[in-house]
């Protein structure tokens, strides 16, 4: 069975190239099954590695994609100064490019992946924007790295946990409301007086405000569609899943 992807849907220039795992169609075993890309999991290493060929076959990728050990910040990695494979993984959320033939990713299990473009194919971004990146600013300083206006990013949300599945306490709430009244919008108050937060929405907002008018998304929830997506609130234990970002060199299909 070959891996399986969800291709974004968004206006994105030729040379752009994305995509996003699901978790069918690799090796791992239970409770990883089955295209686990996370090494720090606990799972099998060689068949986390048999997992990431897997993909780069798949998709066709220039080179192995550039694996970040995120910390959920808002540390932006510049791919373009990074020369070669390295056996340790740069610590950060976010990573970006200028350079075709570069491949970015960023893992998750319910955490919001999410893709950036300039509008004329120059430069590549990805973020992973849980609640605790998203409140340090990750996508802000994502957008600020490209050294131009918001207007002229394309973004694209991947999967991520749904509001009707992620519910947040009080402290959640506040660490976003009381910098940003606006941010109210997202979270709902359910019967047992806690949070359902709407990380999309949370996302959405602090996009537009670093002025990025272009934001399409994948409607989907990782904790409700098990088959499709890996899930820690729902599973613990669980396998990665990820989304990649990369321009293609002129020679490539």
């Amino acid at each position: 069975m070959n891996p399986q992807f969800l291709m974004p849907a968004w206006p994105a220039p030729a040379m752009v190239r994305g995509a996003c795992t699901l978790r069918g169609g690799g090796v791992s075993r239970a409770p990883y099954e089955s295209l686990n890309l996370g090494e720090h999991v606990g799972d099998e290493q060689e068949a986390v590695a048999d997992n990431r060929a897997s993909v780069r076959r798949s998709l066709q990728l220039p080179c192995e994609p550039l694996w970040l050990s995120q910390v959920h910040g808002s540390h932006v990695i510049v791919a373009d100064r990074i020369d070669g494979p390295s056996t340790d993984a740069p610590r950060g959320d976010a990573a970006i490019t200028s350079q075709p033939g570069k491949v970015l990713a960023v893992m998750v299990a319910d955490c919001l992946p999410v893709l950036l473009c300039r509008r004329d194919g120059a430069g590549v971004a990805v973020a992973h924007a849980g609640w605790r990146g998203l409140v340090a600013g990750v996508l802000e300083a994502t957008v600020a790295a490209f050294g131009v206006p918001g207007e002229q990013l394309l973004a694209w949300l991947g999967p991520a946990i749904g509001q009707e599945h992620f519910e947040v306490g009080d402290e959640v709430r506040s660490a976003f409301c009381d910098r940003d009244a606006g941010a109210a919008s997202a979270f709902l108050m359910n019967s047992r007086k806690r949070w359902q937060c709407d990380l999309h929405a949370l996302a959405r907002q602090r996009l537009q405000r670093a002025g990025v008018a272009s934001i399409d998304a994948a409607a989907r929830c990782t904790y409700a569609d098990a088959q499709s997506f890996y899930s820690h609130r729902r599973d613990g234990v669980c396998g990665r899943f990820a989304a990649l970002i990369w321009i293609a060199s002129a020679r490539a299909p």
